[in-house]
């Protein structure tokens, strides 16, 4: 995928997502070239905001955990994301039903691999040692998802009727918000269980 067309995807139907139709790329050229390497973002910045920063961000851990367990915990949510984007590709191409649509597979992967782009690169905020500065980026990053959403819905699945393509963004939006919230349980169980393991 292009990235220097992201900026336009949040506010049009067709800018950039017409050249990522035309270019039609199959579900293991996105995994691989883009989803891999976009989800290591998060876990890396985890694992630099827990041990450059310790307590700046996320609550400093007692007893302070090691690399090792810092790492194994990273290593569970980096798998968690990609997992999730595969599922979240399926509920997104069996919601076209609520729309009276039948997307294939690799138009809703397109779009499940494209609208966390933002939240992926908010974790770039950890760099900045400040849990208000990392809160707010995360907020406008969900704004950007859901920028990307509506306007990604309705030129993928082809949509005839605006009102339908905001109704299915709406549905996806939700099941994203209900995943991020997944994949930080998950975090959070890995860390509990290294610690508890001990």
């Amino acid at each position: 995928m292009n990235t220097h067309n992201l900026p336009k995807m949040l506010y049009s139907y067709s800018e950039g997502w017409q050249d990522l139709i035309q270019v039609h790329p199959t579900v293991a050229k996105i995994f691989t070239l883009y989803v891999m390497p976009m989800s290591l973002i998060p876990p890396a910045m985890f694992l630099y905001s827990m041990f450059a920063t310790p307590g700046a961000v996320f609550p400093e851990l007692v007893p302070q955990i090691t690399v090792g367990e810092a790492l194994g915990a990273a290593v569970a949510f980096y798998v968690a994301e990609l997992a999730m984007v595969a599922l979240m590709a399926s509920i997104i191409q069996q919601m076209g039903d609520v729309v009276d649509a039948t997307p294939p597979y690799s138009e809703s992967f397109i779009l499940a691999a494209v609208a966390p782009t933002p939240l992926w690169l908010s974790a770039l905020a950890l760099f900045i040692p400040s849990a208000w500065a990392a809160g707010i980026v995360v907020a406008l990053a969900w704004v950007a998802s859901a920028a990307l959403i509506y306007h990604g819905v309705y030129p993928l699945f082809k949509l005839d009727d605006r009102s339908k393509s905001r109704l299915m963004g709406s549905f996806v939006l939700t099941a994203g918000v209900i995943a991020w919230g997944a994949l930080l349980v998950v975090l959070a169980l890995a860390m509990s269980m290294i610690v508890g393991l001990r």
